[in-house]
């Protein structure tokens, strides 16, 4: 699921929580700052191809919107050879969860639990840790009955992660699968 923007819809499609957002890539700087100026700042510019934090800028108010916008726009196409973006409400100190998943051709799909991805550099992973300390189990669970339905639903088939931001709040919002390459015929 590699465009960042099919996966939103394919989570929103079987009610799996995703950050307020776009659905689609955004035309241009213009664009962000109409649903910006919609749905209130601060807000984070998302590459829909993107990952390891490239791509990718907080913006704040109205001023700061056209330069981040291109400055992430341009190295998004520099590393990933797509410059298409994506916006999403900005969410703050939020956890990183990733679940692994196992997806067969017969349409098992299974859990093989959680990881806290939360200690980062740059939106980058720094530290993984498993079991997520201090994760209440209704949420742990959420995430695994989320993770396996996604993948259900996409008709996934590989090994992979399915990863999740958690707000202060407790809720939880579907970020992205990354599918692990080494296992292409599972």
């Amino acid at each position: 699921m590699g465009d960042k923007t099919s996966a939103r819809r394919a989570a929103v499609a079987c009610n799996v929580p995703v950050v307020p957002g776009t659905n689609a890539p955004i035309a241009d700087a213009d664009e962000a700052l109409r649903w910006a100026k919609e749905n209130e700042y601060p807000v984070i510019l998302k590459a829909a191809m993107g990952g390891g934090g490239r791509g990718m800028r907080i913006v704040r108010t109205e001023y700061e919107m056209k330069d981040a916008f291109l400055r992430a726009s341009n190295e998004a196409k520099a590393a990933f050879g797509d410059g298409r973006m994506f916006i999403e409400r900005y969410v703050a100190e939020p956890r990183h969860i990733e679940i692994q998943i196992l997806a067969d051709m017969y349409g098992n799909v299974v859990h093989l639990y959680e990881r806290d991805c939360s200690v980062q550099r740059r939106h980058q992973k720094v530290v993984e840790m498993a079991p997520s300390y201090g994760l209440p189990e209704e949420t742990r669970q959420k995430l695994f009955t989320d993770a396996v339905k996604l993948c259900k639903h996409v008709g996934y088939r590989n090994a992979g992660t399915v990863e999740f931001m958690v707000d202060l709040q407790g809720r939880h919002y579907f970020l992205e699968v990354r599918r692990v390459t080494w296992c292409l015929d599972c």
